[in-house]
């Protein structure tokens, strides 16, 4: 069979389990976004039947073919780059679940939904024994997956190459200190200000129906296509994407904290714009996705603090939210209400913390995932390990466990070795940022008029449209020439904070 022949077939073949993943997207946001509770038992059950298709799909005898012929050094010179890149991902697809027994995995797969249900639950009654014995299952079936894939040094590594690719602990650890290092004493000196700006007003009850159309403004104004996507309600804010034509955000009303919710779906709409702009060339593959979590995190966190927490944002839009308040911020001027929005002070929940103290939320976890993967911690550890690690890193502790080890749902869907992501996302955001402002001098005047689609149009350039055709720290040395490096981003939080605070 010819060359042609064989990578038309492989790309019929990956199609097909692309549109299973679609089909498990879909039922997957449904059940975070309403679906009736007692269906969700069942609902699970189809996610696995689905969910084990592409996994025998992607390790069946016909993709060790494709594997087989399209590897060969032989051909390479035959074989576009992105079929290239194709081959290289169902092989690392390939090796990692070929070992694992269908069976298993299929039981992971339920797993993962009926714990993520199971957390709503427990989330709720602030309740982490209803929740530990799905954890331990889940953490169990991590381990013995890290011994299928032959893992032998540091076993978290193994997680971390599921989100991040190429960056290993060693990596993170460097980063981490040195933010820990810059960030602690930084921390300590806005706690010390004598100019402590005042935030009370963005407490006054802010109408829920008047908070949609809020964000749904702004959405279209950070240049979200509202024709490739959809603005919907759950606990935990998340984007979902089926295809580069229907990506979906979601978000979680808070009638007291309005900031936090516009922020979150700014947050949630920055992964979204990555999504929605991959190029069309690369639906159907594998490669039409973000590249790692981090460079999702970069745009996410990007658009959420680069843009939303910025003066230049908020001098073009404090208007418009004062026509949506019904006038409750009449009285505030714009300086207070930008320096009110980036108050810092530590605070219990990760998802609602400032922009300085959020890196230390990951630190917490990701010390905690290293210690359940390195033989450390066990899963009956957690709340107090939990509550040791927010009072040495932010000197709080938190009074139940909804305010603590329950406030994420990345647990129970499986997802360790994600949170790290997030703190380096903030640092690629911040190297991102340097980069675009030295070919958009005029950065904070465009934002400030509201152009965006100048913003947007360079992010596309360098980082959206490749999806997962370039590697993550591909993209971050090819824009920026450089590797991870923590200073942009402490550099840009101690010029803010000591404007805000006026250190």
């Amino acid at each position: 069979m010819a060359i042609t022949e064989i990578v038309d077939s492989y790309n019929k073949h990956v199609k097909k389990i692309m549109d299973f993943n679609e089909s498990i997207a879909l039922a997957e946001w449904d059940m975070r976004t309403g679906a009736p509770k007692k269906g969700i038992k069942q609902r699970s059950e189809v996610v696995g039947t689905l969910s084990d298709e592409v996994f025998k799909r992607s390790t069946s005898d016909e993709m060790k073919g494709y594997i087989d012929a399209l590897t060969d050094p032989a051909v390479q010179d035959q074989l576009s780059l992105v079929t290239k890149r194709m081959i290289e991902d169902s092989k690392k697809t390939y090796d990692r679940f070929i070992n694992i027994p269908s069976e298993e995995n299929k039981a992971y797969v339920i797993l993962q939904s009926e714990a993520q249900d199971v957390w709503k639950e427990a989330k709720e009654k602030s309740d982490f024994a209803m929740l530990q014995p799905y954890l331990e299952k889940m953490v169990a079936f991590k381990r013995k997956f890290i011994e299928y894939w032959g893992i032998k040094k540091n076993k978290y590594d193994a997680l971390l190459d599921l989100y991040e690719p190429g960056v290993t602990v060693k990596t993170i650890d460097q980063v981490f200190d040195k933010l820990r290092k810059g960030l602690i004493p930084l921390v300590e000196a806005v706690a010390a200000s004598k100019d402590q700006p005042e935030k009370a007003f963005l407490s006054v009850p802010f109408p829920i129906e008047k908070q949609k159309a809020l964000c749904l403004h702004l959405l279209k104004e950070i240049g979200y296509d509202f024709d490739a996507g959809r603005l919907d309600e759950t606990e935990h804010p998340f984007e979902i994407t089926l295809n580069p034509g229907d990506v979906r955000v979601t978000t979680n009303y808070q009638e007291t904290d309005f900031i936090s919710t516009v922020l979150g779906t700014i947050h949630e709409g920055g992964h979204a714009l990555y999504e929605q702009h991959i190029s069309r060339e690369l639906v159907g593959t594998p490669l039409c996705a973000g590249t790692s979590m981090g460079i999702h995190e970069s745009q996410s966190l990007f658009f959420e603090n680069f843009i939303g927490r910025s003066k230049a944002f908020w001098s073009c839009h404090y208007e418009e939210l004062k026509r949506f308040a019904n006038g409750q911020f009449d009285g505030i001027s714009l300086d207070d209400f930008y320096r009110a929005i980036n108050v810092s002070q530590p605070s219990l929940i990760r998802t609602l913390a400032d922009e300085l103290t959020y890196p230390l939320h990951i630190m917490v976890r990701y010390d905690i995932e290293k210690g359940l993967f390195n033989g450390e911690l066990s899963v009956k550890d957690l709340p107090g390990v939990w509550n040791e690690k927010m009072n040495e890193y932010l000197g709080i502790t938190p009074n139940n466990d909804r305010e603590g080890v329950l406030q994420d749902i990345h647990w129970p869907g499986g997802d360790f070795g994600y949170f790290p992501s997030y703190a380096l996302g903030y640092v690629y955001a911040a190297q991102f940022k340097n980069t675009m402002v030295k070919d958009i001098p005029d950065f904070n005047v465009r934002v400030g008029s509201g152009d965006l689609k100048v913003v947007t149009e360079w992010l596309s350039k360098h980082i959206h449209q490749f999806g997962s055709l370039k590697k993550p720290l591909k993209i971050l040395n090819d824009t920026t020439e450089e590797g991870p490096n923590p200073n942009y981003l402490l550099n840009d939080l101690s010029k803010k904070y000591s404007d805000i605070y006026r250190l």
